[in-house]
């Protein structure tokens, strides 16, 4: 016989494990003192603990370990080891998908740091992407909080998908008058998360080539860099069609220090000939 002690010693595994494995009557001792409530187990009882590592080195949860161990059976164990088998493989995609998020954000913490981008109007050809849009009346002066709160109600998202995701949409009728106080819609960028939608609705921003500015501050800042843009459509003849984007880039969810805010407004380009309008003379 053996003390718990010395079981723990052996299997290297602690004796509080062994004392919960006890209490939920997955691994019971052979004898149990009644005058000092010592813990012995048999030598005979190694091959079943043998199989409990085992099985819980392989993930699978101890209520289907205890289930096997009381109705040991060749089908029975296969048909854990299989469900065990399909569910290690949902969760590689789902660390799969985890790992090409963290790739992501890294790339994009990375690339908004780069203060030499800062300030410059860039055309750039930017894939579709997929949103979650809450139609709501944001004025430029206002925090983001109690908006991005409402829109991961509405779609019963976990907050900690929207950092460094969350944008603003701005009528395109409103920046071609140069009227830059209210927004129309906050949004988060999808990255294959599930939805319950109820007030929010899912779209896409198209696919195409966009004039964009990258500025040091908040929405609360980008009226003069929208001016930028605007004067910068007006030089190359460009006609706005679509809803001005405002994502922030970096934000209190990344830093405390506002000098490093950053935050990108994106106008996709038409030119006149796309537009269907004359060129200029």
């Amino acid at each position: 016989m053996f003390l718990i002690g010395e079981i723990s010693k052996l299997f290297q595994i602690d004796i509080r494990t062994l004392r919960y494995y006890d209490d939920i009557d997955l691994f019971k001792p052979a004898h149990v003192d009644e005058k000092t409530g010592y813990r012995y187990y048999s030598i005979e009882q190694f091959e079943q603990l043998n199989t409990i590592l085992y099985l819980k080195a392989l993930n699978i949860p101890l209520k289907n370990v205890k289930y096997f161990l009381e109705n040991r059976d060749i089908d029975r164990i296969l048909q854990l080891l299989e469900e065990q088998q399909r569910e290690t493989q949902r969760r590689i995609q789902e660390f799969k998908q985890i790992e090409k998020k963290i790739a992501s954000r890294i790339h994009q913490i990375t690339d908004a740091t780069q203060k030499e981008e800062l300030d410059k109007i860039k055309e750039v050809f930017i894939p579709e992407r997929m949103i979650v849009r809450l139609k709501q009346k944001i004025q430029k002066n206002d925090s983001l909080e109690m908006s991005i709160r409402l829109l991961e109600n509405s779609t019963r998202m976990k907050s900690t998908i929207f950092l460094g995701k969350v944008g603003l949409l701005l009528d395109v009728e409103k920046v071609k008058e140069r009227s830059f106080e209210e927004y129309d819609s906050i949004f988060v960028i999808m990255e294959n998360e599930s939805l319950e939608m109820e007030e929010a609705q899912a779209t896409t921003l198209p696919a195409g080539q966009y004039a964009t500015i990258r500025f040091t501050g908040t929405h609360a800042d980008a009226s003069f860099y929208y001016e930028k843009l605007l004067d910068y459509f007006e030089r190359k003849g460009y006609e706005m069609t679509e809803d001005a984007i405002e994502i922030t880039l970096i934000d209190y969810g990344l830093t405390n220090d506002r000098s490093k805010f950053v935050t990108e407004i994106q106008i996709r380009v038409k030119t006149s000939r796309e537009a269907g309008l004359p060129p200029e003379q």
